[in-house]
C-alpha cells in the first residue's frame, strides 16, 4: 500500500489537499471518497488510516478527501489566480459544498475508477447528503457511506442569543469577512459568513434527533448505501440508533440501505477504529 498526497482543484480555484492510499500491485475498480469534517483531520481522526490500510488489503482504494475545514487554517494556493490562498474552517462557506465534492469525483473519473463510493464523516456525512441531495447521478456516484451524520442544534445549542446577535449584525452591515469576537460553539475562531453559515441557513442543517423536523435534503436522495454510528456518540441527545434510524426512514430507499452500529465508541470510532474499518470493507464488499 502506498499513500500519495492529492492536490486537488475546484472550480474557484481553491485547490483541497487529501491523501489516496492505493495498493501499487493491482488496479483497483473501486474507490472510497472520504469527506472530512469540520476538524476532521488525520491528527484528529487517526481512524482514517485503518480505513485506507483495510480497504487497500481488500483491493478498493480510499481517498481522504480535506475540504476548507479540515483544519482550522490550511495554507494552499488558487489554481486561477496562482497566488497563495489560505482556506479552513475559520473562512468556509457551505455553498463551496458541491465545488468541493466535485473535485474529488472529478479526480476519480480522471483515474478511470469504474464504482465511486461517496462517504463523509461528521460534517462531512451532511455535506455528501446535500450533494445526493442535489445530484442523482448513479453513474458518478454508486452508493454512499454516511459516518456519524453532525446534528447541528446539538452542536449550536450553547450559542448564545447575544453571540447570534453579534454575527447578523456583522453580516448585514457587510463586514461579513471579519473575525467574530468570540470562538463559535466555544473552539471555531471564524469570520462572520462562516457564523452565519452555521447559525442561520439550512444548507447542512439537514438531520436531526425529531422524527417531524426538516428533512427534505434527505428525502430527495434516491442513491442508496449505509449509514454508521457508534452507539456511545453524544452528539445525539443520547439515541444514536434512533438518530440514525430516524435519518434512513426519510429516505425513499431506506429498505435497501444497511445500517451499521459500532457497540461502545463514540463519534470518532475510539478504540474501534479497526473494527469500524472491518465493517466498512464488509458493506462494500457486499455491493
Amino acid at each position: 500500500m502506498s499513500a500519495y498526497r492529492l492536490d486537488v482543484p475546484t472550480k474557484r480555484g481553491s485547490v483541497l489537499n487529501g491523501v489516496l492510499f492505493r495498493n501499487d500491485d493491482a488496479k483497483a475498480d473501486t474507490v472510497m471518497i472520504a469527506i472530512t469534517g469540520i476538524h476532521g483531520n488525520f491528527y484528529s481522526n487517526p481512524f482514517y488510516y485503518n480505513f485506507g490500510e483495510t480497504l487497500n488489503a481488500g483491493g478498493i482504494d480510499f481517498v481522504y478527501a480535506q475540504t476548507n475545514d479540515a483544519f482550522n487554517r490550511i495554507e494552499t494556493f488558487n489554481s486561477i489566480t496562482k497566488q497563495p490562498e489560505t482556506i479552513g474552517s475559520f473562512n468556509e462557506r457551505f455553498s463551496y459544498t458541491d465545488e468541493d465534492i466535485d473535485a474529488y469525483l472529478d479526480f476519480a473519473e480522471e483515474q478511470g475508477y469504474r464504482k465511486i463510493i461517496l462517504a463523509g464523516h461528521s460534517l462531512g456525512a451532511n455535506k455528501v447528503i446535500y450533494y445526493l441531495s442535489r445530484h442523482h447521478d448513479t453513474k458518478r456516484v454508486s452508493h454512499f457511506l454516511l459516518l456519524s451524520p453532525a446534528n447541528l442544534e446539538w452542536l449550536l445549542n450553547g450559542v448564545t442569543e447575544r453571540e447570534k446577535s453579534i454575527v447578523r449584525s456583522m453580516a448585514d452591515e457587510g463586514r461579513g469577512n471579519e473575525m467574530i469576537p468570540f470562538q463559535l460553539m466555544g473552539w471555531v475562531p471564524c469570520i462572520a459568513y462562516t457564523a452565519y453559515d452555521w447559525l442561520f441557513t439550512d444548507t447542512l442543517n439537514n438531520v436531526h434527533v425529531e422524527a417531524d423536523k426538516n428533512f427534505s435534503q434527505v428525502s430527495k436522495i434516491t442513491h442508496t448505501g449505509a449509514l454508521l454510528i457508534g452507539t456511545f456518540d453524544n452528539f445525539t441527545y443520547g439515541n444514536p440508533s434512533g438518530f440514525l434510524s430516524n435519518i434512513n426512514s426519510h429516505m425513499p430507499k431506506a429498505s435497501e440501505n444497511k445500517l451499521i452500529f459500532i457497540e461502545r465508541t463514540g463519534h470518532t470510532y475510539q478504540r474501534k477504529e479497526q473494527e469500524t474499518a472491518d465493517r466498512i470493507l464488509d458493506f462494500v464488499r457486499g455491493l
